[in-house]
C-alpha cells in the first residue's frame, strides 16, 4: 500500500496483484543432451473423428532445467512460463519418478 499526503487531501493507492493461472503438464523426458534444457513428451488420448477408435497422440515440449536434474526416462511435472527462447516456454517443477 502506498500513501501520499498532500495539504488538502490524502491519496491512498493500493496495488492489486494479478494472479496468473499457469498450466501444469506431466510427461516423460526423452532428451537431456542440451545444457539446462530437457525435451518432454506428453501423451494424450483422442477419439478418431471417422472411425471412433481412441488413438494416442504425442506432443514434445522443451523445458528449462536449471540444475540439469532431469534424465532420459524420468517422469516430470512442468509449469508454463514466459518464453525463454524460440521453442522453450516451460519450467521443470519437480521430478515425480526417477528411471530406476
Amino acid at each position: 500500500m502506498y500513501c501520499a499526503i498532500n495539504e488538502k487531501f490524502i491519496l491512498i493507492v493500493t496495488t492489486i496483484e494479478k494472479k496468473i493461472k499457469r498450466k501444469n503438464i506431466v510427461g516423460f523426458v526423452i532428451s537431456d543432451k542440451m545444457n539446462k534444457t530437457i525435451s518432454v513428451q506428453v501423451e494424450r488420448i483422442v477419439k478418431h473423428k471417422k472411425y471412433g477408435k481412441f488413438v494416442k497422440k504425442y506432443t514434445i515440449y522443451k523445458a528449462h532445467d536449471e540444475n540439469n536434474e532431469g534424465n532420459v526416462g524420468d517422469k516430470v511435472k512442468l509449469i508454463q512460463a514466459r518464453p525463454m527462447s524460440k521453442t522453450k516456454r516451460w519450467n521443470l517443477i519437480e521430478i515425480l519418478e526417477k528411471k530406476g
